[in-house]
């Protein structure tokens, strides 16, 4: 498995947000990079699409409010991704323009548009089934910050 294009580690001058993915035992990850801790959501987002493969949305559109509390910030990283997963899985919808409103230590909230899936033109790579806390961080680094999740595949 080839690497996604990783704009995130442009370091020199402003820290653009992005991801990679990797493999991982058995697993792949995704490793995300941003200049804040509020800017990894939208990659983080994307980076979990990409690993289910390419994913064509359709109407119509609602705005969801997702809440999460947790003891620190990659737990509630992962609840986030899992919970994309939960919607993916149960009711066939994708998050688009996530929106952070609060990333603290102990509290995650997002509004975003939720959209249905299209599956007649989505191309699915693998089937997710997990978002794991294995090797799950967020630490700070040059420029921003940089978090590590496992999926499970």
């Amino acid at each position: 498995m080839g690497l996604a294009a990783f704009s995130g580690r442009e370091y020199k001058n402003a820290m653009q947000p992005g991801f990679e993915l990797f493999d991982h035992t058995a697993d792949i990850g995704i490793r995300i990079v941003a200049p804040t801790m509020e800017g990894l959501i939208a990659p983080a987002t994307d980076g979990l699409y990409a690993v289910i493969g390419e994913i064509a949305e359709c109407g119509p559109e609602e705005t969801v409010i997702l809440d999460f509390a947790a003891e620190d910030t990659a737990t509630l990283l992962r609840d986030y991704l899992a919970e994309l997963l939960r919607l993916f899985e149960t009711s066939q919808r994708v998050i688009v323009e996530p929106q952070v409103t609060e990333f603290s230590t102990s509290r995650l909230r997002i509004t975003a548009r939720a959209l249905r899936i299209d599956a007649d033109h989505c191309i699915f790579h693998r089937e997710v089934k997990a978002i794991t806390y294995h090797e799950l961080e967020i630490n700070p680094v040059a420029g921003g910050f940089e978090a590590t999740v496992i999926v499970d595949i």
